[in-house]
């Protein structure tokens, strides 16, 4: 099975305490943030991560090498300009060799089951599956809804306080799929997924309550730090 890892942001709001290096680069005792996401894809099954990069990505690249040492086969598609998500997917998918692959961002760190992802997406016949999480204002964010297993609501804004999901960031997409992605600069979040919504295309998911956490800011940086040294996640 093979992953999208979308590695390719510049990391502006971290750039404070991670200044010489893009973002999923960052160091956890040692070693980048991303080779915890590259090791915890390997245990669930994905054998081949295309690595989906920008800025110095090359940084990337030299780390991981082939992949062998972590577990799977690395591919590399460079952005010459910013492409979006959704542009940057679509140009990572040129390295694809099946049918359908996994899409993440490689500063956030999601435990989930891929294989029930699969198994859904299959036995609904989705289009895409995607994980949502809960949070406890989904006032703050704009909510993912689903109605028995499948995707009514994206990026809805609500003013009620209280208990929600929101898009986890960690999808199923087959190739066809992909390939309605326009070229150029193109957001999955914000252009595709609610146009494909509109159109009436088959999405669903389900919502996950595993380990999550987005280095995207100091503080969640330092909390990952943290957890990895209390052994709050073991492999």
């Amino acid at each position: 099975m093979q992953a999208i890892l979308l590695a390719g942001g510049l990391g502006t709001r971290l750039r404070s305490v991670v200044s010489d290096r893009p973002k999923p680069m960052a160091l956890i005792q040692g070693r980048p943030f991303m080779e915890y996401v590259i090791r915890e894809l390997a245990r669930q099954g994905i054998d081949h991560v295309i690595f989906a990069v920008g800025y110095k990505g090359s940084m990337v690249e030299e780390y991981f090498r082939d992949g062998q040492d972590f577990g799977v086969r690395a591919s590399y598609a460079y952005e010459e300009t910013l492409l979006g998500t959704a542009g940057a997917i679509k140009n990572a998918a040129r390295h694809m060799t099946g049918e359908e692959a996994f899409v993440l961002n490689a500063d956030t760190f999601y435990r989930i089951d891929y294989g029930r992802l699969i198994k859904q997406k299959k036995a609904m016949d989705l289009d895409m599956a995607l994980v949502l999480r809960e949070v406890e204002d989904g006032a703050r964010y704009g909510q993912a809804l689903l109605t028995e297993g499948r995707l009514t609501g994206f990026n809805e804004k609500t003013d009620s306080h209280g208990p929600g999901t929101i898009n986890g960031g960690v999808y199923l997409m087959s190739r066809e799929l992909i390939d309605r992605i326009p070229e150029g600069k193109v957001s999955l979040e914000q252009d595709m997924i609610p146009n494909w919504l509109s159109e009436g295309l088959k999405l669903g998911g389900f919502v996950n309550d595993g380990y999550f956490i987005d280095i995207g800011i100091p503080e969640d940086y330092y909390r990952f730090m943290e957890d990895v040294e209390k052994g709050v996640l073991t492999w």
